[in-house]
């Protein structure tokens, strides 16, 4: 790995989103390809957050920090990956269920993902099933991750397969759940594909997904 690419993982690690952007430039002006910075720098930082959050060594505002260092870098890169036609690993749509509010395990999840290469569609929260429904067909994702935190709002992921399987299109996409009252009974009791405990879980499941 090339010092820079070490430097831009060292700095995801740390959550230090203030150089993260520097170093992507950088990286660029030594001739280094956006998907290079991407899989090299990026990916391996994130992914080692992911294995330190999991063991319990790193907590939710480490994470954040980490996480914002990655999207900091990620909007140097972005416009420049999309230029060179580079397919993401997949389209992931996110949203928080209806009459919840709560979002940031959501959007810890989104950045958890696009750090693994996907593109996330975030819809953000207090989401009607119907909208969830209407944004598969639109961007017509690999996998619909829907987040709770209220035991009164675990429901609505329910409702919201049942739109998806009303329409005729719940076999188009994987669904992945998630969220502090959600256990992995629930998620099969309501027939969704995935539980995620946490967002690095949720990433991983992602990645199993779409091989």
């Amino acid at each position: 790995m090339s010092d820079i690419l070490s430097k831009l993982s060292t700095a995801i690690i740390e959550g230090d989103f203030a150089s993260t952007p520097e170093m992507a430039e950088t990286a660029l002006e030594e001739g280094l390809g956006p998907d290079e910075i991407l899989n090299k720098g990026l990916m391996p930082g994130m992914d080692h957050v992911g294995v330190e959050f999991k063991a319990g060594n790193m907590f939710v505002p480490e994470v954040l920090r980490s996480a914002r260092s990655m999207q900091a870098a990620m909007d140097i890169i972005r416009p420049l990956l999309a230029e060179t036609g580079i397919e993401p690993a997949g389209k992931i749509v996110i949203g928080t269920v209806k009459g919840d509010l709560h979002d940031i395990g959501k959007n810890l999840v989104g950045m958890m993902c696009e750090g693994a290469g996907f593109e996330i569609i975030d819809l953000g929260k207090d989401i009607e099933p119907d909208a969830f429904v209407e944004a598969v067909k639109e961007h017509s994702p690999k996998i619909l991750g829907m987040s709770a935190l209220l035991t009164t709002t675990m429901r609505a992921m329910e409702q919201t397969i049942r739109a998806l399987e009303e329409t005729g299109i719940r076999d188009s996409v994987k669904i992945m759940i998630g969220g502090a009252p959600v256990t992995q009974a629930f998620s099969d009791q309501i027939g969704a594909d995935g539980y995620a405990a946490n967002a690095a879980s949720a990433s991983d499941i992602a990645k199993k997904f779409t091989p």
